[in-house]
C-alpha cells in the first residue's frame, strides 16, 4: 500500500474513533458510525489497530454486531434515540432559533430511524 495512503487511513480512523469515543458522553455525536468507518479505516491500514479494536471491551461488540448481521444492539439504539432526544430539549430549553430545531429534528430523526430500522443482534452468549 502506498504510505501515504496508509498514513491518511490510520489518521482517518484515529479521528473516526476520537469522535466516536466523544459520541458516548456528547448527545449529537452518534458512536456506532464513527467506530464502524475506524474499523473499516484500520481494516485497511493497520493490524495491529485493528486488532485492538476489535478486542477493544467497549468498541468490539458494536463492530462485531454490525460485521456479523449489519445489526445495532437494544443498548446502542436505546442511548442513541435517548440522545437524540436529548439534544433536542436542551436545544428547546436554551430558546434556540425555531429553525435551528427543525433542522435538528429533521436530521435526528432520519438518524433514528435509520437507527431503529436495523435489526438487533441475535443473542449470543459467546461473545
Amino acid at each position: 500500500m502506498n504510505p501515504a495512503k496508509r498514513v491518511a487511513l490510520i489518521f482517518i480512523g484515529l479521528i473516526s474513533l476520537g469522535l466516536g469515543g466523544a459520541g458516548i458522553f456528547v448527545p449529537l455525536l452518534p458512536t456506532t458510525p464513527f467506530v464502524l468507518v475506524a474499523a473499516f479505516a484500520f481494516a485497511n491500514s493497520s493490524e495491529r489497530l485493528h486488532r485492538w479494536l476489535l478486542d477493544h471491551d467497549v468498541f468490539g461488540p458494536l463492530i462485531d454486531d454490525w460485521r456479523r448481521h449489519r445489526a445495532i444492539g437494544r443498548a446502542a439504539k436505546t442511548m442513541s434515540v435517548l440522545s437524540m432526544f436529548a439534544i433536542l430539549a436542551i436545544s428547546w430549553l436554551l430558546d434556540v432559533a425555531t429553525w435551528i430545531i427543525v433542522v435538528q429534528a429533521l436530521i435526528l430523526g432520519c438518524s433514528a430511524t435509520f437507527i431503529l430500522s436495523r435489526p438487533s443482534p441475535p443473542p449470543d452468549r459467546c461473545r
